[in-house]
This record gives structure tokens, C-alpha cells and sequence, in this order.
């Protein structure tokens, strides 16, 4: 069975994570590299583990959030379904079963939330691992550009969090800034990201909260617990 330490040493992967980060610095982008993708792989797998889904579940979660992002080596635009479609050979050639493969290539195809569909547990939690990473340390070579609103934003950004309540089915998602920007400034870039936050949790049977500086930014009604 295919495990994230595979996909972690596969060469074709590893090479495609470089050329997409590569391009997005070009472009004037964050950090897209192993720290973006290793956070998206470990709260994505933290989420389904915490929520109590099944050790394989897990395990695609932190493969899908690992591999996310490779279709940015192509273009930012469409870097989902790009991606999907990249990884669908690297990874049958890995020898992982065709059902994990299309488990892992819908998520990523479905993760950008201009165009994205929340199908699958392993998608929700990709996309929640992906719109919660905003952190100082996603700027590049820590000198954030003045003149760039997410250099800003994420060079403000002094902690981040992200919680699961199982019992009460909540999501939290808690951050704290700095004045280098504002809550405003993070709105402008992340509200629809939020949003599709809050559809992830919900397919996942939670709520999700959004915290900043102490302070819920959202108010969500909570989901109706299973009578199980």
C-alpha cells in the first residue's frame, strides 16, 4: 500500500513541487513549496484523524494535501484539475490502487474554490488544510514587499491554529496578527476561501470558526449532531 513517505521521496514529485513553487515566486506568490504542502498534509490528515476516519483516509488526506499543488508547475490558473491530471499516471505508476488514485486526483482537482467541488471527506480536508495555511513564514526570504497585500497579510500573521472539538463538531481555525495588516486586509483575500471552508466542514458534519485575535469573524449555525 502506497504511504506518504512514498509519494514524499518520489522524484517526479518532488520535481514538480519545485517547479511549481519556482513559478509562483516568479509570479510574486507566497510560499508554495514542502512547508505549504507538509502544512496541508499534516492538518488535513490531523482533521479526518481527529474526527475519527478511517487510518487510510488519513493517510490520503496527507498524500492529497503533499501532491495539491502540483499543476501550479503549469500555470496558476486551473493548477487543480492541472495537477489531477499530472498526477493520474505518476501515481497508478507508484502502484497505488486505482481507488485511492481517484480519491487523491478529485480532491486536488476540486481544491480551488473558484471552481471547486466538495465530494469526499479526503476533499474536505484538503481544502481546509489548504485555505487555513496563512503564516508569516509563507513570505518569501522574510522580507515581505511592502506593496503586496499578501505579503502583508501573511507577514502579520504571528500564530495559527487550526482545532477539531469531535464531541462538539466544531472546526476551529484560529489566528493572531500583528498591525503589519489588518483583519480587513485578510478578508479582501481569504472571504472566499472562508467560505469554502465552511462548506468543507459542513460535508464533514461541523461547523467551522474562524478566530482572529481572539474575536469569532463568523457565525455559523451548528450542525445537527447523528443521533448515533
Amino acid at each position: 500500500m502506497v504511504t506518504l513517505q512514498d509519494i514524499r521521496q518520489n522524484e517526479d514529485i518532488k520535481a514538480l513541487i519545485r517547479a511549481g513553487n519556482r513559478y509562483l515566486e516568479a509570479c510574486g506568490y507566497t510560499d508554495h513549496g514542502p512547508r505549504h504542502v507538509s502544512y496541508v498534509s499534516k492538518t488535513a490528515a490531523y482533521i479526518l484523524k481527529a474526527l475519527g476516519y478511517s487510518p487510510r483516509e488519513v493517510e490520503l488526506a496527507a498524500i492529497a494535501g503533499w501532491v495539491h499543488d502540483v499543476g501550479n508547475s503549469v500555470n496558476r490558473h486551473d493548477h487543480g484539475p492541472n495537477g489531477a491530471v499530472i498526477l493520474l499516471p505518476i501515481l497508478r505508476e507508484t502502484g497505488m490502487d486505482m481507488n485511492d488514485v481517484m480519491e487523491i486526483i478529485t480532491a486536488v482537482g476540486n481544491h480551488e474554490e473558484q471552481s471547486g467541488f466538495i465530494s469526499s471527506a479526503v476533499s474536505a480536508a484538503l481544502v481546509l488544510g489548504d485555505k487555513s495555511d496563512a503564516h508569516k513564514t509563507r513570505v518569501r526570504h522574510g522580507r515581505p514587499d511592502p506593496t503586496d497585500v499578501h505579503d502583508r497579510v501573511n507577514f502579520s500573521i504571528q500564530e495559527n491554529e487550526v482545532t477539531v472539538d469531535r464531541k462538539a463538531r466544531i472546526i476551529r481555525h484560529e489566528l493572531t496578527m500583528d498591525e503589519t495588516s489588518s483583519v480587513m486586509e485578510y478578508l479582501q483575500i481569504y472571504m472566499s476561501r472562508i467560505v469554502m471552508c465552511e462548506q468543507a466542514a459542513a460535508f464533514l458534519k461541523c461547523s467551522f470558526d474562524l478566530v482572529i485575535n481572539g474575536r469569532p469573524v463568523n457565525n455559523r449555525p451548528r450542525p445537527e449532531k447523528d443521533a448515533t
